[in-house]
């Protein structure tokens, strides 16, 4: 075997360049990775690089300083966060902080103009190094964005971001960025202030070579000019005090303080918004050491990777074998219909929607054109780039256009003969190597491919409603779909901006069965008295975005019940219906698209619960309510989750227990903080599990018997992520 020697790596960067007229070059292009990562190694290599332009200024041989990058479509991505989920200690993590913040701190102090040449994406650390430059430009590029995304990751900027950002670009914008994560184009970010220029994509680095000589010329920048308004909020003691204490209360609001990093950001740059740079560098190190070392930044990492596995499609057979799919089809022009056509042409595709009435397709392509609107008005469309996508979209009442088509989506009424017939009929129109794919959320894909006479070109492709919403794709595997049909509705899956995660075939698939428990526990607990309000608040307490009795309105009553016939007639009592949700069927109410069900809706708002919900639901609730402890809600409610995902495991619908935990995570909320569903039961420990569930289990029935599969890894001392490990 050749030793490591005979065969060294090349180095990853930065180079540094000194041409003509005393000018820097340092650029950034690492040969080993896609896109430029500040490894320890990275840095290590900046600080001598810097070394050497000090040495050059101070000689007279250096005059000023470009930074670019050498990646077609990447500035810098930030910082590796594989070493930051290496770091165990607060300590170790202040002292990483402050390492980085001293280079920083070297390029900032260099006595000549330096310019960051922004070309594509520049995130974390990217972004903080521009930040120490004096100048900035950013191409026009639409992929150039720019943004401190460390706040999803339960940490802060932290080599100088959450310091220097507010006192360039002014505090409610740095805000917005910080607290988010959100990442700016090049327009928005010359609006801020954040760029000083943006400059034409095509010969970039001439024209910022050329900002870089103006500036050397002593030519003066534009001054920025800025309202009364943000003036007095920005430069005034109280001013700020308002702005920071909205901005708590929002954070507060949208985390129910679940996450502490939007919290210690706010104390960081309250604490600094005049201090001495040294100050507030030392602060923003020691905040950042406690936020590395939390378990929620541990999660949040761990929640990143399961992210980042799905993106490159790790595990998925025969990936390189996936169709490029240009034109679509769309059987069933309902809402769900005209969602996936809008998803399908805001990513390039043409589409072809058809149904069997002209009232359906017209609603299809007005839903459609809705979503561009709203696209406009937020900014990340342009009108002519919306219309030009907006007419990728045709619809008609034939199969006109079918016999070109590289997949067609069928998203007719939930029914398996009509499914059945539909896709059958589809397969004669369109070309033999087309995947048919179906939006089924709970009917057999191995029923429905038996009707057909390529079953090898279907699979499942379950959007979550509204599709431009929710990020989850269930890519369902029946027996006989093939590898490369799998693999290209997953890589569509991934082009369209979704999370894909590969399921077996099954009643509920993964995210309806596991779900089903969970709502139905919520009607046990309505039975014994538990009030709507108490039993939502308790799971939105532990971190869900919404309780059950809301969820399943928002769902729809009716789509929830036909799902749960499906799972009861699966897995019988265990998944019977509570009597309160029955009662429910009686009813007229179908949650929020019919203005009523657990709570009241006008417009579309939810306008708080129905008291009249309790009468509605007669003899299966008693007569008054009673206080339940939300702590036992709680417990209950995610028990039926955990007890139904150990199942769900020992059926093989997923193999790996990230993949279950993402799609929980992806498409019900499950909160990220806590790492997933499997993940927060693996620190409880399935003893734990097991052992509340026999308890719950002697007195409140069989439904809560531990599922063998926690009862065996219990006994073994094991974990969901060691029985099921990821790759």
């Amino acid at each position: 075997m050749a030793s490591s020697d005979s065969n060294p790596q090349p180095p990853a960067g930065p180079f540094l360049d000194i041409r003509d007229q005393g000018l820097a070059h340092l650029r950034f292009d690492d040969p080993s990775r896609r896109a430029n990562v500040l490894s320890e190694e990275v840095m290590r290599e900046l600080a001598r690089c810097l070394g050497k332009i000090r040495e050059g200024v101070a000689a007279g041989r250096i005059r000023g300083l470009i930074i670019s990058s050498g990646k077609p479509d990447g500035f810098i991505a930030g910082a590796d966060v594989d070493a930051i989920a290496e770091v165990e200690s607060p300590v170790e993590g202040a002292e990483a902080a402050r390492l980085g913040q001293a280079i920083y701190h070297d390029l900032e102090a260099l006595a000549i103009p330096t310019v960051a040449a922004i070309h594509g994406a520049c995130a974390g650390g990217g972004l903080e190094l521009s930040l120490a430059c004096r100048y900035r430009v950013a191409s026009d590029h639409r992929k150039t964005r720019m943004g401190l995304p460390e706040v999803q990751l339960g940490i802060l900027p932290a080599w100088g971001g959450t310091t220097r950002l507010p006192r360039l670009i002014g505090l409610q914008a740095a805000l917005d960025m910080l607290l988010t994560g959100r990442l700016v184009d090049a327009r928005k970010a010359r609006r801020s202030g954040l760029v000083d220029a943006v400059l034409p994509s095509e010969f970039f680095l001439e024209a910022a070579t050329d900002f870089l000589m103006d500036r050397l010329e002593g030519t003066p920048l534009p001054s920025r000019k800025r309202s009364l308004p943000q003036r007095l909020l920005e430069d005034t003691a109280p001013g700020r005090r308002i702005v920071l204490a909205k901005a708590r209360s929002s954070v507060m609001e949208k985390t129910g303080g679940h996450y502490p990093a939007p919290l210690r950001i706010l104390d960081v740059v309250k604490a600094s918004l005049g201090a001495p740079l040294e100050k507030a560098f030392a602060l923003e190190a020691e905040v950042a050491g406690e936020l590395i070392a939390s378990p929620v930044s541990k999660n949040l990492i761990h929640v990143y990777h399961l992210r980042e596995a799905a993106r490159k499609g790790e595990g998925v057979p025969a990936l390189d074998q996936a169709g490029e799919v240009r034109r679509v089809g769309v059987v069933g022009a309902g809402v769900m219909g005209g969602g996936v056509a809008h998803l399908m042409a805001d990513h390039r595709m043409d589409v072809r929607v058809k149904d069997l009435r002209h009232e359906a397709i017209t609603g299809a392509l007005q839903h459609a054109r809705g979503l561009f609107r709203k696209g406009v008005e937020r900014r990340k469309l342009t009108r002519l780039e919306a219309d030009a996508r907006m007419e990728r979209i045709s619809g008609g009442l034939d199969y006109a256009g079918f016999g070109t088509l590289d997949l067609v989506v069928e998203a007719v009424v939930e029914r398996l003969d009509v499914k059945r017939s539909v896709l059958a009929e589809v397969e004669e129109r369109v070309p033999a190597h087309c995947i048919l794919t179906t939006n089924t959320s709970t009917l057999s894909v191995d029923e429905m491919a038996e009707a057909l006479q390529r079953p090898d070109r279907f699979a499942g492709m379950h959007f979550f409603n509204p599709v431009e919403r929710m990020p989850l794709v269930e890519v369902i595997r029946g027996e006989k779909s093939g590898d490369d049909a799998v693999a290209t509705v997953y890589q569509l899956a991934v082009r369209t901006g979704k999370v894909p995660v590969v399921v077996r075939d099954g009643p509920g698939f993964l995210v309806n069965r596991i779900l089903g428990p969970y709502l139905n526990e919520a009607g046990h607990l309505l039975a014994e008295g538990a009030r709507v309000e108490a039993v939502d608040a308790a799971a939105k307490d532990f971190g869900m975005p919404m309780g059950p009795l809301r969820l399943l309105d928002e769902v729809g009553i009716d789509v929830a019940r036909h799902a749960g016939d499906v799972l009861h007639a699966a897995f019988g009592e265990r998944l019977a219906p509570s009597a309160p949700l029955l009662a429910l069927r009686e009813t007229d109410r179908l949650g929020r698209k019919g203005d009523r069900g657990f709570y009241l809706y006008e417009k579309g708002k939810e306008k708080g619960v129905d008291d009249s919900i309790y009468g509605a639901l007669g003899r299966a609730v008693p007569a008054s309510r009673k206080e339940v402890e939300p702590r036992e809600i709680r417990t209950r409610l995610v028990l039926a989750m955990a007890n139904e995902a150990a199942r769900v495991m020992e059926d093989g619908i997923v193999e790996r227990a990230g993949e279950l935990d993402l799609a929980m995570i992806m498409g019900t909320g499950f909160p990220p903080f806590r790492g997933g569903l499997l993940r927060y039961v693996d620190a409880l420990h399935p003893r734990t599990v097991v052992d509340r569930l026999r308890e719950y289990a002697q007195r409140l029935g069989s439904r809560f018997e531990p599922a063998p599969l926690l009862v065996e890894l219990a006994d073994a001392d094991q974990r969901f992520y060691e029985r099921f490990p990821a790759g």
